[in-house]
């Protein structure tokens, strides 16, 4: 059998067994030894009535859930020609199961100096690696991020291997903006506290370059927007869900020239990069490049494991934690 997590009802998580999954010519089998819990994806479709992404209806309980691991190849198909049996590999698009199908672009092979700890996060990475591509960021470039969550972390730490300087991370949250600091940060801010936007303009020495707005809350991207220098670029990289927000363009976007890019995901080309627009498997093959190089340490976010039969009451947390940790579950301990 196949121990898998499923949303089945608004709120409820629960470990079932289900089938394990044929395995397509141009698919492998991979037996996971990690997956992460991306929290703001996965509190969303937790939620009743609440749309998976833009433009989709919601979907059907019970809900599969999760989409970045890593784990052991145990099945390929007959028209798979890169990956083999025994091979470690990162996963993208997968889910919290013990066994997961997958196209062979899907994984990426590890090489043995990076864990399953970092690979688990290598798929989420990608996402604050290409919006940072998308706004061009230059070597000496002031960046801020708005939101110290599992993205967040990513986003600063990949800001200082392409040279942004200073950057700085903001969070309301205390022992977020600490750990931002630790991570690679330059400064910190908490962005209820009096002067907010001024204090950014003061550090960045006339407004940031780069923002990656991470909270996906409409008062996150107004106050950023006040941090900005002229010609600055946003990345809308948080899934903002709630279109009840104003913001006044003229003042904020239009006048000072700032460009607002939309960082999701799936707005990436399916093949052939190119500049500022890579696939998510060359942006993947990258992070693990830097992974292994040790310019990058993906693991080190890692806050907390469990087994997956723990799986209820971990996501009883997430729907209530708004400060919910970067937590893996390891299917070795099942």
């Amino acid at each position: 059998m196949n121990k898998s997590i499923l949303f089945t009802s608004p709120g409820v998580a629960e470990l079932i067994d289900c089938d394990i999954p044929t395995v397509g010519d141009d698919e492998v089998l991979v037996k996971l030894e990690r997956s992460s819990i991306s929290a703001g994806t996965e509190r969303a479709n937790l939620t009743e009535g609440v749309r998976v992404s833009y433009g989709e209806q919601p979907i059907p309980w019970p809900r599969h859930c999760g989409y970045s691991a890593s784990g052991v190849v145990c099945e390929v198909g007959a028209l798979v020609k890169k990956i083999k049996v025994g091979d470690r590999v990162a996963c993208s698009g997968s889910c919290h199961a013990q066994y997961c199908a997958l196209k062979e672009q899907r994984v990426h092979l590890l090489p043995d100096s990076v864990s399953f700890a970092a690979a688990a996060l290598v798929y989420i990475g990608t996402f604050p690696l290409a919006a940072i591509r998308k706004c061009g960021l230059e070597m000496g470039e002031a960046a801020i991020v708005m939101g110290q969550g599992v993205l967040g972390m990513m986003a600063v730490k990949l800001l200082r291997v392409a040279g942004a300087s200073p950057i700085v991370a903001v969070d309301p949250v205390a022992s977020k903006r600490e750990l931002a600091l630790k991570l690679g940060a330059d400064a910190v801010l908490d962005p209820f506290e009096r002067d907010f936007a001024k204090k950014a303009k003061e550090i960045t020495e006339g407004g940031a370059h780069v923002a990656i707005e991470v909270t996906g809350l409409g008062q996150g991207l107004d106050q950023v927007l006040d941090c900005m220098r002229r010609y600055g670029r946003v990345a809308l990289l948080g899934c903002t869900r709630d279109a009840d927000f104003t913001i006044d363009y003229y003042r904020k976007v239009h006048g000072p020239g700032i460009t607002l890019v939309g960082a999701h995901t799936t707005a990436r080309p399916k093949q052939d990069s190119s500049h500022g627009w890579w696939t998510d498997a060359d942006d993947a093959h990258a992070l693990i490049k830097l992974c292994a190089t040790g310019r990058f340490d993906l693991g080190e976010l890692v806050e907390d494991v469990f087994s997956p039969v723990e799986a209820p009451a971990v996501y009883r947390r997430l729907v209530t934690d708004r400060c919910f940790p970067v937590v893996q579950f390891d299917w070795r301990l099942l």
